[in-house]
Order: C-alpha cells, then sequence, then structure tokens
C-alpha cells in the first residue's frame, strides 16, 4: 500500500491493509462484514504471508465470526512478478470448503482447527508437485543450492 498505483489497484479490487504490529478492530471487522453483509469472498493468508506455514488465528476467527467456510488454495510457479515473463507453469489448486469450528474457540480447537488446514494445505501442494519448493529469498536459495539442499 505504499506505492500509490499498487495502493490504487488494490483498493480497486477490494484489498485493505493491516497493520501486522499493531493491528487495530478494522482487522477483523472489515473482512467479516464483506463476507457477511457484502455475500464477498475473501483472499487471505492465515498463515500471515505467503511463504510462512504457521498458521495465525486471524483467518480462522474471521471465518468463525462471519460463518463461512474456509477454502484451501495454493499456489505453484513463479515466485517474483518478473519471473512471469520466464514462462513458467501456473498452478493454482483449490481444495474442499472447510467450516470453521463450532462453539466457544478455545486454544485447542485453534490449534486442532489449524493442524486440519495445514494437512489440506500440504495435501494441494503434494497433488500438484510434491517436489516443488517455495522460495521466498533468492539469497537464500543460492547459499541452500550452493550447499546442495535444494
Amino acid at each position: 500500500f505504499k506505492n500509490p498505483l499498487l495502493r490504487w489497484l488494490l483498493v480497486k479490487v477490494g484489498a485493505f491493509p493491516v497493520d501486522r504490529a499493531h493491528p487495530g478492530p478494522s482487522a477483523i471487522k472489515v473482512p467479516v462484514r464483506a463476507l457477511k453483509q457484502e455475500g464477498k469472498a475473501l483472499m487471505i493468508f492465515p498463515t500471515g504471508s505467503r511463504y510462512s506455514a504457521d498458521m495465525k488465528g486471524g483467518a480462522i476467527l474471521i471465518a468463525k465470526l462471519a460463518k463461512a467456510p474456509i477454502v484451501p488454495a495454493v499456489y505453484q510457479g513463479p515466485g517474483t512478478f518478473w519471473s512471469l515473463f520466464k514462462r513458467k507453469p501456473i498452478i493454482v489448486r483449490f481444495g474442499k470448503p472447510v467450516d470453521p469450528p463450532k462453539g466457544r474457540l478455545t486454544d485447542e480447537a485453534l490449534a486442532a482447527f489449524s493442524d486440519e488446514l495445514q494437512e489440506n494445505f500440504a495435501a494441494l501442494d503434494h497433488a500438484i508437485n510434491p517436489h516443488y519448493k517455495y522460495v521466498p529469498d533468492k539469497k537464500k536459495y543460492l547459499e541452500e543450492k550452493e550447499h546442495g539442499e535444494v
């Protein structure tokens, strides 16, 4: 949202900024309202970023409050805008909708549902290409490649 041109585009497609360090109530209220009252779909990274595997509670809380299922989706393809021009395949796969837990959202319920979601994401990833590696940091990737870890 720092780049004015990109911010304009993001706002036009319905995106909104969230301060990860200090998320306010709008980080939950805005998406819940969009799902419940406006009948929109919401794309969110339930791990907080595109490259993490640790589930955060925000996506689950939003789904629970909106009474909306979470549809797992995975992407395998170019990791940067410029690498799109290398004409590598882009694959997006959607899983079956998963309803958020019923009742009170305890730590145990949150952990169990997070595990279930992670299993869904992993199964989708594996079904596309079990050997695909997400490479968020080119420098780290080159270091790993040099040491034979990739």
